[in-house]
């Protein structure tokens, strides 16, 4: 005798395995609005307060507060291993997150991302591609900000969000 509680459920993380993690959060969202569940306060992942009324989260805190509590790596193959990213849209947000929150530099360039990337043996086949999949995410991870010369291979500058610098300390927490 089967449970339809337990095939449901098994349903729905089937269906999710294969997305990314921001991914499954809007399908889930999506779900419980169609559906009218209330979801409850998630646990918190970062050790930041429990309790709704006193409840502090990343979004709360501002880019130089995030810089500034970030976890102190003397080499990128700490933070690289600490962050542990499994698809390239992360492994660039990680090496921006090197540059701009570590090394407190304001701004960076793909080729300096991949330098480094490369140096552990996970340089990026297209970089931008995973610099443009963090653009593109709802927020965006990433923006870019400016572009020098009128090719398609121009260096472009970048700097990470908020929201970029919320998500990797999320991924460090982790």
């Amino acid at each position: 005798m089967s449970d339809p509680e337990i095939e449901a459920m098994t349903a729905v993380a089937d269906a999710l395995r294969d997305l990314e993690e921001d991914t499954q959060g809007r399908v889930l969202r999506w779900a419980a609005e169609r559906h009218r569940v209330t979801l409850g306060i998630p646990a918190p992942r970062n050790g930041l307060s429990e309790t709704p009324e006193s409840a502090t989260t990343l979004d709360d805190i501002s880019d130089e507060e995030i810089s500034a509590e970030s976890p102190k790596f003397e080499h990128f193959a700490e933070l690289y291993h600490a962050a542990n990213p499994k698809v390239d849209v992360d492994r660039a947000l990680v090496a921006g997150y090197w540059f701009q929150a570590i090394r407190e530099q304001p701004s960076f360039q793909a080729a300096q991302l991949n330098k480094e990337l490369k140096h552990l043996g996970h340089a990026l086949k297209h970089v931008t591609a995973a610099l443009d999949g963090n653009q593109s995410k709802k927020p965006a991870r990433i923006i870019q900000l400016r572009k020098s010369g009128s090719s398609r291979q121009a260096r472009k500058t970048y700097k990470l969000t908020h929201e970029g610098l919320v998500y990797v300390q999320g991924m460090i927490a982790s």
